[in-house]
């Protein structure tokens, strides 16, 4: 099933995304306010009992947020395809380099990521993002796909002078608004193996990045065992897996979003993640 987060005339809510429209949960099962709840929760069944329901609103009615809103943390994955490694000069390392982003640094399908008023040097970066659905410490990797609720597109929108300030990467990885995660979650029974699906970047609907999911240096497997090791996964965080080659910043010329550009971030068996590119005033 799909699942999303979204605001109606300004009231947060979240439902089940059908051919015809969403069927509101939040309103169905007042006991889970937010997916977050439903997730953690474990309420699959009860959205599945609902959806042969009417829908509530077409998807034009509602403005899409996050997929999770609100989640506890957000752990992005750098350097994490060969390509990407090779293109930016780095080498393979033994373990993944990670940083972290925030909720007030990402935006929802279809809101503008803002291009902020410090840089010009807005990169895009297609990633595929993994949402925890069971919390756990110490996952093993054997056992980590059963930690997961679902899968989503992720753009990790780039300011790339901020990014290279210090050796730290954070900086230009979380300005207010410049991140898309959405549309929508795709429930992990859907996507039993997640390593077969392909990711496509596109600038203005000409393709930037191509990739398989195979083809990540360290897995999603691994990244659980990793980053449960660090501190206790929970249900509705977020681990973003890195990007392929191809981003702006690398090419010659460099190649940057700018203000009136679209882009999107295509995920096989998941969906478009679509955002305009704002120029902040």
């Amino acid at each position: 099933m799909k699942l999303c987060s979204f605001t109606h005339k300004g009231k947060p809510g979240y439902g089940l995304v059908t051919n015809a429209g969403i069927i509101d949960l939040g309103q169905q099962l007042a006991d889970l306010p937010t997916l977050k709840h439903f997730i953690k929760a474990d309420a699959y069944a009860k959205a599945a009992a609902l959806s042969g329901n009417k829908v509530d609103y077409a998807l034009d009615d509602v403005t899409l947020q996050p997929v999770i809103p609100n989640p506890d943390k957000i752990i992005c994955v750098g350097l994490n395809y060969h390509d990407h490694v090779q293109e930016t000069g780095h080498t393979v390392t033994k373990y993944p380099t990670l940083f972290p982003r925030y909720q007030g640094s990402q935006v929802g399908h279809g809101s503008p990521m803002i291009k902020p008023l410090e840089s010009d040097k807005f990169d895009y970066e297609g990633e595929m993002a993994v949402i925890i659905g069971k919390a756990g410490r110490r996952i093993s990797k054997e056992n980590a796909l059963d930690h997961i609720a679902g899968y989503s597109c992720y753009n990790d929108g780039s300011i790339r002078d901020w990014q290279s300030h210090t050796t730290q990467f954070m900086p230009g990885k979380t300005f207010a608004a410049t991140g898309g995660f959405g549309p929508w979650m795709v429930t992990a029974d859907e996507i039993p193996d997640p390593s077969v699906l392909s990711l496509i970047t596109r600038l203005n609907g000409a393709v930037v990045q191509q990739t398989t999911t195979d083809l990540m240096i360290t897995d999603i497997p691994a990244l659980i065992a990793y980053c449960s090791t660090i501190l206790p996964l929970l249900p509705g965080d977020v681990i973003v897996t890195g990007t392929p080659g191809g981003v702006g910043f690398k090419r010659n010329p460099p190649l940057w979003m700018k203000d009136g550009d679209t882009v999107d971030v295509e995920i096989s068996g998941i969906g478009i993640l679509s955002n305009p590119v704002v120029a902040e005033k």
